[in-house]
């Protein structure tokens, strides 16, 4: 049987896809919840086992010694792969106590945290001479001056711990047109505990965000890579990637293979980018430390970023490989992206025209698969009930 692989949350996409980039390659595949509600991922022909454990966040001492208590009965050490955010912290938490147990390529403690922290990331990328939207915090004596002067309005209310902002807000960011509706946000993000930096909002429609994903070995070099461009997001404007296109960008690569580098980052990476549409330079707007959303499409252009990880940890070669042609290829989510183009249509900024022929390509759903239908019919019951509930008032 060898070392399984163990999946931090099934309730989500994510460890859906990296269930299935594992479980295809014939891996043995754990799925691992604190609840059975809604794990349509752990519906895949490709779990061995679903295990229910204590809530990562509730009880967090009790979580790691659930799965150290499952490690220890293994005969080899067993992977690990975060599903989402909030895994990635809980694993940079008990980074020690874990790496004990599980194999995962990280080697650091706190670099995850650290480049996941808005506000250290912006530290790090002005240290190595990565371009990052102009920058302020509440607590700078100069804050009001640097927002008229350097950031102006529209600006953005950006937390630096994204996931706690989220899970209180559902939502990424606070837009804000003028100093009254800074203050509100300011103090809004304040009431909630929250830690923000203000920022310059970088010129330029969705389709100029942009992603370099790459995976580093253990030297932090760059083995295998992409890049992509977003098309639509949800929320508009500033949400998470609905419809995304694979498209070859060398910039980007230029860019962000030397800052893992410097930074030491070994595993799967995403930073994500947009370009100034009047200078056409690019900023460095956040990384993901976690198998990114769009994984499913970069499954189907070619590269098998879980699999990857899952052999070098065994000590398998991976070799090198980088997408350097254009496939036409896009990721879906198809219930955000159909939200998304209701919204972008009512605020005019799409034009239905451009929506039909955009669904004409060639795409990598983020749940649908023939090869595995179960996780999507049990996604669309769970949809079902949920409009039963909200139509049950």
């Amino acid at each position: 049987m060898g070392n399984k692989a163990v999946v931090l949350g099934s309730n989500y996409y994510i460890g859906l896809s990296i269930i299935r980039c594992l479980g295809s390659e014939g891996v043995y595949t754990v799925a691992v919840d604190y609840s059975k509600d809604e794990t349509y991922g752990a519906k895949s022909k490709y779990v061995k086992e679903h295990l229910i454990g204590p809530h990562y966040k509730k009880k967090p001492k009790e979580f790691l010694e659930f799965l150290i208590d499952y490690a220890k009965k293994e005969e080899s050490k067993p992977v690990l792969f975060p599903g989402a955010d909030p895994y990635v912290e809980f694993m940079d938490n008990h980074f020690e106590e874990l790496k004990e147990y599980y194999l995962f390529p990280m080697t650091e403690k706190g670099l995850w945290t650290e480049v996941m922290d808005k506000e250290k990331l912006h530290s790090l990328a002005v240290k190595h001479g990565v371009a990052v939207p102009e920058t302020t915090r509440p607590t700078d004596e100069d804050f009001y001056e640097k927002i008229e002067n350097e950031i102006k309005y529209p600006c953005i209310i950006k937390p630096t711990d994204s996931p706690s902002f989220v899970g209180k807000f559902r939502k990424k960011i606070f837009h804000v047109n003028n100093k009254e509706e800074l203050e509100k946000g300011l103090k809004l993000a304040k009431d909630a505990g929250e830690d923000v930096i203000v920022q310059r909002i970088i010129p330029g429609f969705d389709d100029h965000m942009y992603t370099f994903d790459a995976h580093m070995n253990q030297d932090a070099q760059v083995t295998h890579w992409m890049t992509c461009q977003k098309y639509r997001q949800y929320p508009i404007n500033f949400g998470a990637s609905v419809y995304t296109g694979q498209k070859y960008v060398q910039e980007l690569y230029d860019i962000g293979a030397p800052f893992f580098k410097a930074l030491g980052y070994k595993g799967f990476g995403e930073i994500e980018f947009k370009k100034d549409e009047v200078t056409g330079k690019y900023y460095l707007i956040e990384i993901n430390t976690r198998t990114t959303n769009l994984n499913s499409l970069l499954y189907k252009v070619g590269i098998n970023f879980p699999y990857l990880a899952y052999k070098e940890m065994i000590g398998e070669s991976i070799g090198t490989k980088a997408i350097k042609e254009d496939t036409g290829i896009v990721f879906r989510y198809l219930q955000e992206d159909i939200l998304a183009i209701r919204d972008y249509t009512r605020a005019g900024q799409l034009s239905h025209g451009s929506i039909m022929k955009s669904l004409l390509r060639k795409k990598a759903p983020a749940i649908w698969s023939f090869k595995d239908p179960k996780p999507g019919f049990d996604y669309f019951g769970m949809l079902m009930k949920r409009v039963g509930r909200k139509l049950k008032g």
